[in-house]
């Protein structure tokens, strides 16, 4: 047998995922687990490990974790609401991953303090979530003035959006002053972003008009600014007539309440080419809703949506938990399966159960 055949060749180096400056940190939080006021101090203090333990009490379940979190969250809200928040959405395929890490260093490289969030419903069924995209990030997630939190997996998109949105708290009172949601689910995880952010960005691919087809006019309607990505080498031209196609598409929706109308831009993340035109657009947009007050109305409008929502959330989790309404639920699920008893009829029974 020839000698080589039982050598071990090296293999290929990993790259570093965290700096070394990190690892200290690390071992220092793991000893302990700190209290909230040592978490609310190391969010302050821009601590990367203190926010993400945080985020992590704001993840779980447990009641005991609930009412530190909630202390946490209390504390960082007078340090919140310094950012720019902005949504991005995409086709599968489109390269989400590839302009985040493009565009996260190229706002790093402007002196911002980058976060990258994730509303992910469909990770409790599939248990995938964002951080596949860690991994493909290799340069953002090096750097210094970038955070990257995988997404919560929730049976709800209701609780994962909460969780989120409790999150973008978190990490604007560490320092972060952009802050970068991708959705990564379908349906309706896009309206869950909407309404969390300042400026919502959908990513697109070239087809010179046919990919119109594959996306949902209520999408269409929300983005503040359409991105043709893979705008390079035999794209080039594809992109520009689908930047194109876009354009006339955009004028037949009524005009926003922001004042705003929405841009096509094309950009490439493999050459970064366009990258800054993203940021131009945004900061356009920024300076024209802060210059109307519709920027500070929005987030009002937003508040409110939250406290409604989180209302609607608890209710429904309390009402479906409740042991007698399991009980009852179940059999009037059969009684109105036999036509014994209308679906109102029935839903009227089991509420006023409930609130008796």
């Amino acid at each position: 047998m020839h000698p080589s055949a039982l050598h071990e060749k090296d293999g290929i180096e990993q790259p570093e995922i965290i700096s070394s400056a990190s690892v200290s940190q690390i071992q220092q939080f793991r000893r302990k687990q700190p209290s909230a006021q040592q978490l609310i101090d190391g969010i302050l203090k821009g601590n990367k490990i203190a926010l993400s333990r945080a985020i992590t009490l704001v993840e779980s379940t447990s009641p005991a974790h609930l009412e530190k979190a909630n202390e946490v969250i209390k504390a960082c809200l007078p340090h919140a609401n310094q950012s720019v928040r902005v949504g991005i959405t995409g086709v599968p395929g489109v390269g989400k991953s590839t302009f985040i890490e493009a565009f996260g260093k190229y706002l790093t490289s402007l002196g911002k303090k980058v976060a990258v969030l994730a509303v992910d419903p469909s990770s409790s069924l599939s248990h995938g979530s964002i951080l596949g995209d860690k991994t493909r990030m290799e340069e953002l997630v090096k750097d210094e003035n970038a955070y990257i939190r995988p997404s919560a997996s929730g049976e709800s998109l209701g609780g994962v959006a909460r969780k989120t949105r409790e999150t973008i708290i978190l990490c604007e009172a560490c320092g972060f002053d952009t802050i970068l949601i991708e959705t990564v689910g379908v349906g309706q995880s896009e309206t869950a972003v909407h309404s969390m952010v300042d400026f919502f960005l959908l990513l697109n691919l070239a087809g010179a008009g046919d990919e119109l087809q594959g996306i949902k006019r209520g999408i269409m309607e929300m983005a503040d600014a359409i991105v043709i990505n893979k705008a390079d080498g035999d794209n080039i031209k594809r992109a520009r007539l689908a930047k194109t196609e876009y354009n006339r598409a955009l004028h037949l929706f009524p005009m926003k309440n922001s004042g705003w109308s929405p841009k096509v831009t094309t950009c490439s993340a493999l050459t970064n080419e366009g990258i800054a035109d993203v940021w131009d657009t945004i900061t356009d947009y920024f300076q024209l809703t802060q210059d109307n007050d519709y920027f500070s109305k929005k987030r009002r409008e937003q508040n409110q949506y939250w406290l409604l929502e989180t209302i609607n959330e608890q209710l429904k989790r309390n009402f479906y938990n409740h042991p007698d309404i399991q009980i009852l639920l179940d059999e009037n699920k059969k009684a109105v399966q036999n036509n014994e008893i209308s679906p109102f009829a029935a839903a009227q029974l089991l509420l006023e159960k409930y609130f008796k």
